[in-house]
Parts: structure tokens; C-alpha cells; sequence
């Protein structure tokens, strides 16, 4: 049995990065939710009125229930507030505490030499563990999943947002490491939906849940072992312009695991060509395959497992749906063929995981 469909409609949103990250197919942001975003901008001294006049926007726009910002034009806004507030944070922070412009290229050149995607993560974590600021992180690995917590040890009307805002970074980030776009399991948010959770939402393809414990970002542990697909080279291109590529940039897939990733995600049905079958379609013999894929960490097996467990997983965290119907998506005639494959690859059962993801008791 055979992971089918499922990765036609996975792939497509695992692979590459889309030009826009905002919400609807207009490439637009709501006003209420850029009003959050750019609320820094006042702490500082300058209305948002100013700001829009300052960048050759109507500030009228600005009391306009139903108005929306172009994608671009919220590059402009952000990276003008950043240029007045000399803070990465955008100036959200409630205290004088600020991130000086440069920290996040600082944080970039530490990893762009990692092995892979885990250790870049705990390198990041460890890199701003050295900083004095309100927001803290926490990493670890339960259960096959990997979790990033955020913690902001302060009182501000906006500290909010700056957990959408930090949770929207480093997924962003994490996809362009890694060559291809990622989408975790879970966001969960230890605060109540604000007014414009729909927008934050649409940015992702996975349930985003307010009101939890913990602010954390919940993904396959698979993905810790994604090779870095970038380099010192690419890192100089992409720090020339790095908060237009994280809001609005596309990830192409890079190296032949990523290659065959994205073939896979986007040709196949039911079930998974033949390694013979891949080196033709990538003009490789299979030595060849085996030896590049060696040198990236992984192998044609690996993959192929790393794509049913993740697109397993997404369903799992449909409610909608149910064990039965997921079986039949992943290409499986029968449940229990399901559950001794997602068992052999996770450790555990389709239905302890579906729990684990939702946060309930019910199957």
C-alpha cells in the first residue's frame, strides 16, 4: 500500500513558498490587522496617519472599515517603522528593550552552516538566549513532533501580536532554509482570537488554536533532518532585502532530495514510482541518485516515508474527517493497514496522534 492523492494536494502546499503570503487572492491585508501590525510606529512618536502620509499612502485608507493593504505596500510601512524604531520587534514591546537592526543577520550567518534544519533551530534558540529581551524561547522534540515555544516575560497591549509575528518568522525563515515551504501541524496561542485572527489564519494550511496553554509551534519532527538548502552566498543575496522575501518571497525547491520531493508532490497518484523510475526523470543513474542523496542526509526511502508520515499527519489534524476517510486518501484499502504503517512510522497510533494534535480526548 501506497501513499496516493493525499501528496497531490499536499504537495501543493508544501513545496513552494506563495509570491504573497497575505490573505485572499489579491495579495491584501485587512486595515484592522495592519493597524495592529504597525502599532509600534506611534509608540514612537509617529501617528499612523503620518506613516501612510510619509510613504505616499492615503491616510484616509486608514478609517476605512472595509480596506485592505496591498502586500507591497505593507513591506513599505514595516520596513519604515523598523527605520524608526531601530527594533526588529517593529517597536511592539512595551518596555525600551529592542532588538538593534542586524540581530537577525547576526542569528542568519550562525545557521546558514548548520546541517540541517534541527540544528539551526537550536542554534537560533541559542543564539538569542544570549540577548537581554522580554521574549523567550524553548525548544524540544515530543512525541515526533518538534516544539518551539515563545514567551514574552512582560506586560504589553501588544505582546499578541508579537507572537503572531515571531510564530510567522521563523516558519517563514525555517522555509526558506530549507528550500521549499513548510507548513507546521499546529499553531497554538496561549490568548484569546483577536478581532482579526482570520487574517493571521489564512496564512497557514494548518489549524491555528487560540486560547491554549502555551505559545508554540508544532511540526513533524521529520522536518528537523531537512538538509539546508541554502549557503553563505544565497544568505548575502537574501539579507539585501530579507523582510520583502519572508512577507512576499518564493522558495524554489534546491538539491535532489527536493527535487524528487516536489516530482512526487506534484505527478503521482497512488503510489510511488521506482528509483529507476526517478533517475530517468532526473537524467541520473541510481549510483548517482544514491550518492547525492547520501550527501544530503537522506535516501529515496527516507523521503518517501517523511511524505506519508507529514501528509498523514495533515489530515489527522482535519476533525472533519475521519480515521477511515484518511486511510483511503493515504491510498490504504483498509484502516488497519493504516495503523501499522503510521505506527511503524511515528511510534504511535493514527488516533493517539489525531489527540495529540487537536488537544482532545475524542478520536
Amino acid at each position: 500500500m501506497q501513499a496516493g492523492s493525499a501528496f497531490a494536494t499536499l504537495g501543493a502546499q508544501s513545496i513552494d513558498m506563495p509570491q504573497a503570503p497575505m490573505p485572499r487572492s489579491q495579495n491584501t491585508l485587512s486595515m484592522t490587522y495592519a493597524k495592529r501590525l504597525l502599532a509600534g510606529a506611534a509608540r514612537h512618536g509617529v501617528s499612523l496617519a503620518e506613516l501612510f502620509e510619509a510613504n505616499g499612502l492615503d491616510p484616509a485608507r486608514l478609517d476605512d472599515p472595509e480596506g485592505r493593504l496591498e502586500g507591497g505596500e505593507l513591506i513599505l510601512l514595516i520596513k519604515a517603522v523598523m527605520r524608526q524604531t531601530r527594533d526588529e520587534f517593529i517597536g511592539l514591546l512595551a518596555t525600551d528593550t529592542r532588538s538593534k537592526p542586524g540581530t537577525f543577520s547576526m542569528m542568519a550567518h550562525a545557521v546558514i552552516n548548520c546541517p540541517n534544519l534541527g540544528k539551526a533551530i537550536q542554534r537560533s534558540t541559542a543564539f538569542y538566549g544570549l540577548f537581554q529581551t522580554p521574549v523567550k524561547t524553548r525548544f524540544e522534540v515530543v512525541d515526533n513532533e518538534g516544539r518551539l515555544y515563545f514567551d514574552i516575560n512582560e506586560s504589553s497591549t501588544y505582546s499578541d501580536t508579537i507572537h503572531e509575528v515571531m510564530v510567522f518568522l521563523s516558519v517563514r525563515f525555517w522555509s526558506w532554509l530549507v528550500g521549499r515551504r513548510l507548513d507546521p501541524l499546529v499553531l497554538e496561542f496561549a490568548f484569546e482570537a483577536p478581532q482579526s485572527a482570520g487574517d493571521f489564519q489564512r496564512l497557514f494550511s494548518c489549524p491555528v488554536n487560540y486560547g491554549m496553554d502555551d505559545n508554540v509551534i508544532r511540526f513533524p519532527a521529520s522536518w528537523l533532518n531537512l538538509p539546508l538548502a541554502q549557503t553563505p552566498l544565497s544568505l548575502s543575496r537574501f539579507l539585501k532585502d530579507s523582510v520583502a522575501l519572508i512577507i512576499g518571497g518564493r522558495a524554489r525547491p534546491v538539491g535532489v532530495a527536493e527535487q524528487i520531493r516536489s516530482m512526487l508532490s506534484k505527478e503521482y497518484g497512488n503510489q510511488f514510482p521506482e528509483l529507476a523510475d526517478v533517475c530517468a526523470r532526473l537524467n541520473l543513474t541510481p549510483q548517482t541518485l544514491r550518492r547525492r542523496l547520501k550527501d544530503e542526509n537522506t535516501s529515496y526511502q527516507v523521503i518517501k516515508d517523511q511524505m506519508r508520515e507529514e501528509a498523514a499527519r495533515f489530515y489527522l489534524a482535519k476533525p472533519m474527517l475521519s480515521i477511515d476517510e484518511i486511510s483511503l486518501m493515504m491510498g490504504f484499502s483498509e484502516a488497519s493497514a493504516f495503523h501499522r504503517a503510521f505506527k511503524k512510522w511515528t511510534g504511535m497510533t493514527p488516533v493517539a496522534c489525531r489527540r495529540q494534535l487537536l488537544g482532545t480526548t475524542e478520536p
